[in-house]
């Protein structure tokens, strides 16, 4: 009896041990993951810019002489043919007068020598030259007409008309360097920008590849934000690509007109344009929090694969688009992503994917 119960101890001692020696099977981590799908997605630049007049002219005078009078106020809006000075006519109306007895005298010389050839009463070249003498004195006469109007500076465009450079009294010679005063259309107004090469060359590829869908090259919608934060009320579009790159900065000027009824967007003002260059149909978009950086400095996010098996992927990304990666390269529709808990998953475990709205 006593072996019997010296065996059956040692039995329990090792069955003991031998369930000591078992340890328990953890359950694959839980992790949120979300189902990768193509949506459509506006492809948006933002650039800095500058306003600047949709036309401008410098005003200056075609005759010389004295400034009468003054005829518009500054900082006012001017229309096309709107009286800006008044030069002196006298002189020019006097010329003009002049031109006229002189044109009125070869008129009647012609005609008179008119009469006279058809009877042989002179010779053919004399009435030629009294014909000639008619001819130079109606083109005198017309341009003394047209000095005569010079006299009055009219504005050649509309728009608003700058501070004037001279008062009554002041003498003008025509065409002299320094304007009268500047009139600039404000309404439509330009937004001046630049685009780096890189991206224009980048967005022209994706257009030629299909991956971009543009409603033509001069067509894309802009919008203003102001030095104060504000959103500026009018949308505008994009009107102008140069054909050249800057050299200094290896930028490409882009233009975008502008309306401007209220007259809030004055020359030279500082902006930020908002640029819709198109939209991608297929594009890819993945919350930022579910990407991380490997040693390489990469971006990477975790997938689940068929098995259930955490799968580490190397992304390509553009531009961030709300709390998303735009993702370029790296994932394709269907993939599902771990959005939460890939902090504590390794590359290649076993995970428990639980399904996020996308919403979150």
């Amino acid at each position: 009896m006593r072996w019997s119960f010296v065996m059956l101890a040692c039995g329990l001692a090792l069955a003991g041990c031998g369930k000591s020696n078992q340890q328990p099977k953890m359950p694959p981590p839980a992790v949120g993951v979300l189902t990768m799908h193509e949506q459509p997605v506006a492809q948006v630049t933002e650039l800095p810019g500058r306003t600047s007049p949709y036309a401008v002219s410098e005003i200056r005078p075609q005759v010389s002489g004295i400034i009468k009078r003054r005829l518009f106020v500054e900082g006012s809006t001017v229309k096309t043919g709107q009286p800006l000075y008044q030069i002196d006519p006298a002189p020019y109306q006097a010329a003009y007068d002049n031109a006229k007895a002189a044109l009125a005298s070869a008129k009647a010389r012609a005609e008179r020598y008119h009469a006279l050839v058809a009877q042989n009463a002179i010779a053919a070249q004399t009435y030629d030259d009294a014909q000639a003498a008619y001819l130079q004195a109606k083109a005198n006469a017309e341009a003394a007409r047209i000095n005569l109007n010079y006299t009055r500076i009219v504005s050649p465009i509309s728009g608003r008309i700058g501070a004037s450079s001279v008062t009554e009294g002041a003498l003008v010679t025509a065409l002299q360097a320094t304007a009268l005063t500047t009139v600039s259309t404000l309404d439509p107004i330009y937004v001046d920008m630049d685009q780096s090469s890189t991206e224009l060359l980048a967005l022209k590829r994706a257009v030629q590849a299909g991956n971009l869908n543009r409603a033509g090259a001069l067509s894309a919608a802009v919008t203003l934000h102001l030095d104060d934060g504000s959103t500026y009320a009018h949308e505008g579009k994009l009107q102008f690509t140069d054909v050249t790159v800057d050299p200094s900065t290896g930028s490409v000027r882009l233009r975008a007109l502008f309306p401007n009824p209220e007259g809030l967007l004055l020359p030279g003002l500082y902006v930020r344009a908002t640029i819709n260059e198109g939209v991608d149909p297929h594009a890819i978009l993945v919350p930022q929090r579910a990407v991380s950086h490997d040693e390489k400095g990469r971006p990477t996010v975790l997938i689940v694969d068929a098995k259930n098996i955490a799968r580490q992927r190397i992304l390509r990304t553009g531009r961030t688009i709300g709390g998303n990666w735009q993702v370029l390269d790296g994932l394709k529709a269907g993939d599902r992503v771990i959005v939460d808990g890939f902090q504590k998953v390794q590359p290649d475990i076993p995970v428990s994917p639980q399904p996020l709205d996308a919403k979150k």
